[in-house]
């Protein structure tokens, strides 16, 4: 739901289900359990669109207690690889909920053990799929989040990536979940993350998501930062740089077309702009999202929703 209004402003809305209204009734389905409609949903997107299939499944993983129906579901469909996907999605989602945001030093024993065992739940369930419907994306997208939690290993992942590559080769919710595995707190360096990155939006048709990746590989190393290294990082010209390239062959580019990842794109490239200071780049950005926002990288921002009403302020002035 949108969140309270903060210093006179308008409510942020922060609920990805509110933000784009195609998406109600998957809550709506979710909400009442109710396994007839929540396949009805996914039927109606295109065969084709493996992506639309896993950026759902990602925001219905979100949805409190639907592993109750999910599960019904997955039992009475055992052929069926789109239930049981959904189902390894919510366990992956609890999964990281139990073990939180910090870094892994500060996740206790009894967090670490929770957060494996839904991810071995999701696990068991993906390799069914993916050994029975070797083609079916989604369960690949899905196995790339386990093989970083499991701490499976970069060529683990990679070869996921890869098979999952052999039927789309543009998956933007694949990538960014990889992208993460190669960042060095999951064993990559910052090199190998950069260049992910790049190497996605350059091949990429344009419009697409793919330069995204060049904002969020910006902010994790900048997250890895502290003090004035980290200040200084975002702020850099070459960053910057990268920054308006990867935008403007992206979200901003005329071929884009706003779809379920709408918010979360945007709101990625305006958080990478006004933390590097660069407040008219962040304008058209901010503009764009209006009252409405991803959590996804600004919850990571002390007093996040103050910060982002600042910044929205600030960027509008540029215009």
């Amino acid at each position: 739901m949108g969140e309270s209004a903060v210093g006179g402003a308008a409510p942020l809305v922060t609920d990805p289900f509110d933000a784009v209204p195609g998406l109600a009734p998957l809550r709506a389905a979710a909400w009442d359990g109710d396994w007839a409609a929540t396949r009805a949903f996914y039927e109606e997107i295109p065969a084709t669109d493996a992506e639309g299939v896993s950026c759902a499944a990602a925001l219905l993983a979100g949805v409190d207690r639907s592993e109750w129906y999910l599960e019904k579901a997955a039992k009475a469909e055992p052929a069926d690889p789109l239930p049981r996907t959904l189902l390894a999605e919510r366990y992956i989602h609890l999964g990281w909920r139990a073990r939180g945001r910090g870094r892994a030093e500060d996740v206790s024993w009894d967090q670490a053990e929770l957060f494996h065992d839904w991810l071995r739940k999701a696990e068991r369930l993906l390799i069914e799929v993916c050994a029975e419907q070797p083609a079916y994306v989604p369960a690949w997208t899905a196995r790339l989040a386990t093989a970083r939690g499991l701490v499976l290993g970069q060529s683990e992942a990679r070869r996921r990536y890869d098979r999952l590559t052999e039927h789309h080769p543009h998956h933007f919710r694949a990538q960014s979940r990889l992208l993460k595995q190669l960042c060095p707190k999951w064993g990559g360096s910052w090199e190998a993350a950069h260049r992910f990155a790049q190497e996605c939006a350059s091949a990429a048709p344009e419009g697409s998501h793919a330069g995204v990746l060049v904002a969020e590989a910006h902010i994790e190393h900048f997250s890895d930062l502290d003090g004035a290294e980290a200040t200084e990082y975002l702020r850099d010209v070459s960053v910057r740089d990268e920054l308006r390239l990867a935008a403007r062959a992206s979200v901003l580019h005329p071929d884009h077309r706003r779809d379920w990842y709408w918010t979360e794109s945007h709101s990625t490239f305006a958080l990478a702009f006004s933390l590097g200071g660069h407040l008219g780049d962040a304008a058209g950005h901010f503009a764009a999202l209006g009252d409405t926002v991803s959590e996804s990288y600004w919850q990571n921002v002390p007093d996040w929703k103050t910060r982002f009403t600042e910044f929205r302020t600030a960027a509008s002035a540029t215009l």
